[in-house]
């Protein structure tokens, strides 16, 4: 059998890789497959970022196949809904920074499983789209919400109930995308930016996406008395510490990653 997603880790940077020809498109298993694979890296302390790539050269990703949608019983139906959404809700869970490396189209669920990740590099060629409404469905994963997130209710509108695509260029303008680079380079660009990442404690990195994260569930005024419970506990660590010793030694921290 095919392991259409493949995890790696490098360096204290996990890597999914799918591989799902030809566009690869999801499936229960994979869903549920990419669920798992966030738990496990979430278990493992030495892991603080994570970067999502495809394995294909025109696709990210397609979303996926419309033929499970096809005169399906409405419970299987309900169960790929179902998956979708534990799968790229863990994604945005991740405790540390994902980073979606967007090479070719990104349509549908493609799309959104992109917009699960905390960064979104997209290569000038990319597609991206959520077409749902075209066959009667709408997006499932999250789209509605974290495509408004980044780029506004305007331009949600247009790509979600007037279909707009958008090519690379244009969705770095409107915010949807953070980088957009040249063909080949969304890789190696994401790769940057966990470098940058990995600077940092990862206790700290893990804090801090949770506070930011907090503010998609709570007026901003509500988390600042965990920003000061979350920045005792760092306090007390043995991070804090090094990273305080480092910075006056003028020299590169080492990080505890237990």
């Amino acid at each position: 059998m095919v392991d259409v997603l493949q995890l790696s880790v490098e360096a204290h940077t996990a890597f999914i890789t799918l591989d799902n020809p030809p566009a690869n498109t999801w499936t229960l298993a994979s869903l549920q497959r990419l669920e798992s694979m966030i738990r496990e890296i979430n278990g493992n302390r030495e892991v603080t970022t994570l970067i999502i790539r495809s394995a294909r050269e025109k696709f990210f990703s397609a979303g996926a196949d419309l033929n499970v949608f096809n005169h399906q019983p409405p419970k299987e139906v309900e169960a790929m809904a179902a998956a979708f959404g534990k799968g790229f809700e863990a994604l945005t869970d991740f405790s540390g920074l994902s980073i979606a490396a967007i090479n070719g189209y990104a349509m549908g669920g493609g799309l959104e499983v992109a917009l699960a990740c905390d960064l979104l590099v997209a290569e000038k060629q990319a597609v991206m789209a959520l077409p749902e409404a075209s066959v009667g469905l709408l997006p499932c994963a999250g789209g509605t919400q974290n495509l408004t997130l980044r780029v506004g209710e305007g331009w949600a509108k247009r790509m979600i109930l007037c279909g707009e695509k958008v090519d690379g260029a244009k969705a770095h303008a409107i915010g949807l995308v953070d980088v957009l680079v040249e063909e080949g380079e969304s890789v190696n660009t994401a790769k940057t930016f966990a470098k940058k990442a990995l600077r940092q404690s990862p206790d700290a990195v893990r804090a801090c996406k949770q506070l930011i994260q907090l503010g998609r569930e709570m007026p901003p005024r509500s988390a600042l008395p965990m920003e000061r419970e979350l920045f005792m506990k760092l306090f007390e660590g043995n991070n804090q510490q090094e990273g305080v010793s480092a910075f006056l030694e003028k020299r590169q921290p080492v990080w505890d990653y237990d």
